[in-house]
């Protein structure tokens, strides 16, 4: 009688293959929390247990440089599209598209220097994008048509946001995402209180409470092991303002943690704020930016 076995063998495994349909990857998904006018100092002294715990796997530095100047619409822009105020021409906080001094470097159609979100699209078209917001002047140097859902919520207030933001990622799990969810409540306490005032700190309290509610929602509706996330801020501040040079303005915090993140709490290689849409589009295996974006990404943010 014929040995048998390797044919049964052979038809066992040739059954087992055509039925095995190999496990696809899970989407990307990116989470910015941007938190105006966060200093070095203020998160230092400011309880913060939630930020602190998101991170502590990740990569902190607390040596980052703003852009100049140390203002708030310039440095949003630049971490946004890895152009410098230089590149992108927004060089002050009432900038619009019709009234500006420096025009872009390069723009898209509508005049607008190109974005992430307007390269997210064009590269990886299945993304969604989303883009919260309390400051009214935040949006005006972004292309509106590369965002699937904007909302502004008045008077400081970003609760509502946070929801939406929640919403839109259990929404759109299925496909990859890029959220911006920003508040400016700590930038204003800077401004009316004082820098680092009682008022100052209690307000970067209140930002690590609401992304420390926002954590632990993503991780009940299993939003959480897919996504990566970054903390970051447009400037530090000096007494009530901000604007100029000292290393209290210029010098900021700024992290990351995710799948693929190294783990450096005391992240030492020189970063700016306009390095942030390179390595968001790292993230995506987007290899190129605009021509004129001058981010790189810094060695030692990635495990490889």
């Amino acid at each position: 009688m014929k040995n048998t076995f390797p044919l049964i063998a052979f038809s066992f495994l040739l059954l087992f293959f055509s039925s095995y349909t190999p496990k696809a990857k899970s989407p990307k998904h990116v989470l910015i929390f941007g938190i105006d006018g966060l200093s070095v100092e203020g998160l230092e002294k400011a309880k913060t247990p939630n930020i602190d715990k998101l991170f502590s796997d990740g990569v902190l530095s607390i040596n980052t440089r703003s852009v100049m100047p140390s203002v708030t619409l310039p440095n949003w822009t630049s971490h946004l599209t890895s152009g410098g105020p230089e590149q992108h021409g927004v060089t002050f906080n009432g900038w619009t598209l019709e009234e500006h001094e420096l025009n872009p470097i390069e723009s898209d159609a509508e005049g607008y220097y190109p974005s992430i979100f307007k390269t997210l699209k064009e590269q990886t078209p299945e993304i969604k994008t989303a883009f919260y917001y309390n400051w009214g002047n935040l949006i005006n140097s972004f292309n509106q048509k590369y965002l699937d859902e904007v909302s502004f919520e008045a008077d400081d207030q970003y609760v509502e946001n946070y929801e939406k933001a929640l919403q839109f990622s259990k929404d759109n799990q299925e496909v990859p995402t890029l959220i911006f969810l920003y508040t400016v409540h700590v930038d204003h306490a800077g401004h009316s209180n004082g820098w680092m005032s009682k008022e100052y700190i209690k307000a970067i309290e209140a930002a690590d409470k609401a992304i420390g509610d926002f954590i632990k929602n993503m991780k009940s509706e299993d939003l959480f092991k897919d996504t990566s996330f970054l903390l970051i801020t447009d400037h530090g501040g000096k007494g009530n303002g901000h604007g100029g040079l000292s290393m209290g303005e210029m010098e900021v915090p700024w992290a990351i943690t995710g799948p693929n993140i190294k783990k450096d709490q005391n992240f030492k290689s020189p970063n700016s704020n306009a390095n942030t849409a390179r390595i968001i589009a790292d993230i995506f295996g987007v290899k190129e930016l605009q021509p004129s974006a001058i981010g790189i990404t810094p060695k030692g943010i990635f495990k490889k």
